[in-house]
């Protein structure tokens, strides 16, 4: 699984950070992102939830490793 946030249209409400910590994060902007690269198994479960718990709907998540 990846994810991704679109800078465009994230609001840095960081809803994801508090969700799951392990692959979002602020940026020195206030804004998500997330880790780069395939992200662990045992976290699909919580990276979905952040994306569906996301007001802007910034969060693309792709089952491709």
């Amino acid at each position: 699984m990846k994810a991704w946030v679109d800078p465009d249209r994230c609001a840095g409400h960081g809803i994801c950070t508090t969700i799951c910590p392990s692959v979002f994060a602020l940026t020195d902007d206030g804004y998500s992102e997330a880790i780069e690269g395939t992200i662990a198994a045992e976290f699909d479960e919580a990276v979905r939830e952040a994306a569906r718990q996301c007001p802007e709907h910034a969060i693309d998540v792709t089952d491709e490793d």
